[in-house]
């Protein structure tokens, strides 16, 4: 189970026991949120993307949305997501479930800077109803993301 995988993954930082599990669903950013006691925005929600020759994650603030021309100035596509049903073969994890932790080799992943504005946010930990809370050195660390990036819109103006 992909949850076991992440909790072991986690152990290299003696975080496994910090991962949570609900009794309900957590698979979208208002479910999570609503698990969690929490604003949408601190859910940190994992993205996979296709470009071609490989797959990448990027990993934003839950109220942002990707903006295409900031993607393509980034990675030099469209923006392409990877099918559903393809998700869980390609990065490790199924749909509901997509974090930065524990995925598969070859696998890029890339925070977005809507992240920064919190102390701490909620990545999932591979299943539909997990959550981890970890502050951006965590985050950036667990998730052995190559860079920060700038490729969403819509959550400056949603600040508070």
């Amino acid at each position: 189970m992909a949850i076991d995988k992440v909790r072991n993954y986690l152990k290299k930082w003696n975080a496994d026991g910090r991962v949570l599990e609900f009794e309900v669903s957590s698979a979208t950013v208002e479910l999570a949120a609503q698990a969690l006691h929490c604003e949408g925005k601190r859910i940190a929600k994992t993205l996979s993307f296709d470009l071609g020759d490989r797959c990448i994650l990027i990993v934003t603030a839950g109220d942002a949305k990707i903006d295409n021309a900031k993607y393509k100035a980034k990675f030099g596509k469209k923006a392409k997501m990877l099918p559903a049903i393809e998700v869980e073969e390609k990065i490790g994890h199924a749909v509901g479930g997509v974090c930065p932790f524990a995925v598969n080799e070859n696998i890029s992943v890339f925070l977005d800077e809507s992240l920064k504005r919190f102390d701490t946010v909620f990545p999932a930990c591979g299943s539909s109803n997990s959550a981890i809370e970890v502050n951006m050195e965590e985050l950036e660390e667990y998730s052995g993301a190559c860079e920060w990036v700038d490729v969403c819109k819509d959550w400056a103006q949603a600040e508070s």
